[in-house]
């Protein structure tokens, strides 16, 4: 990466054929930033690598801003809890991981700067009553099905696996009777023994393709051949089990738990933003950041 300009009296001075080369943007290397300071503190170009490590892409320019927008919120957050005179416990987390003074610093300023107010007992019922499909069990399916085996970089296995699966389901659509004989003499599934019954299946538990078939058939219907990587399927489905709604009550400390996350981090981009727009920061411009200020 093209070097950043620091704090020269921690470091020693480079060449001039350094200095040219660093503001150069050369192929392949990331491109020069300037010196980035919050408040006259340097963001050190270190600090800068090392928090890149936490935004992974092939995006080199953009894994850059997003750790400089990081770091830049990072110090703006903790000169304003020295300003306030914040004091801070460090706490322990399930796992036995102690926050550091830094972080703990953070937290309690966020705490009392930018407070969530607890959702009521009404606003709780009004989000359930406004969102009811998102509160419904997955449905259940039972289905048996014949698979012809054949991967799909197989050009010629897959393709006569492919008109396998056609011709059977012509001869099934006039026999349905013998969908367990021909998945016992034919499917190269395990479940073959069982006349290719799979049981109870849950969303999930198949691959995108059969999961979508399984979804459009009706009890009793057999699909079309459905390709997936595994091979060509023919699937019935013998019986489905809606969803059920969930009572207000199963659900409500979810509800209250995601309508805090929002408020909270609403809350917490208005109050950095309003920080932001009070500090003097050099060397970056925020407003072109691909990074949300609130993580």
């Amino acid at each position: 990466m093209a070097a950043i300009d620091i704090d020269h009296r921690k470091h020693p001075p480079r060449s001039a054929t350094a200095d040219t080369a660093d503001r150069k943007d050369r192929p392949g290397q990331r491109p020069s930033f300037p010196r980035i300071t919050v408040n006259g503190v340097v963001i050190d170009r270190k600090a800068i690598a090392a928090e890149m490590q936490n935004h992974p892409g092939d995006d080199a320019e953009r894994a850059l801003r997003e750790a400089a927008t990081a770091l830049i919120v990072r110090e703006v957050l903790l000169a304003e809890a020295r300003r306030l005179g914040i004091v801070a416990a460090l706490e322990t987390d399930a796992e036995g991981r102690r926050e550091t003074e830094e972080d703990a610093l953070i937290r309690e300023l966020m705490a009392s700067e930018a407070p969530v107010p607890t959702a009521d007992e009404e606003t709780l019922r009004r989000y359930y009553d406004n969102n009811h499909r998102r509160f419904v069990t997955p449905p259940l399916y039972a289905a048996s099905h014949i698979l012809f085996a054949a991967r799909r970089d197989e050009g010629d296995a897959f393709a006569a696996a492919r008109d396998k699966a056609a011709a059977l389901r012509e001869q099934l659509v006039l026999q349905p009777q013998r969908f367990a004989e021909f998945a016992q003499s034919l499917s190269d599934c395990p479940s073959a023994k069982v006349g290719g019954a799979l049981g109870q299946i849950a969303p999930g538990e198949t691959t995108p393709e059969f999961e979508t078939a399984l979804d459009t058939l009706s009890p009793e219907e057999l699909s079309a051949p459905v390709e997936t990587r595994y091979g060509v399927h023919l699937i019935r489905l013998d019986r489905k089990i809606d969803g059920e709604q969930l009572p207000f009550e199963a659900v409500k400390e979810r509800i209250a738990d995601y309508l805090a996350e929002r408020v909270e981090r609403r809350a917490s981009a208005q109050y950095i933003s309003q920080l932001i727009g009070r500090a003097h920061i050099d060397g970056f411009d925020l407003t072109g950041s691909t990074q949300p200020l609130v993580q």
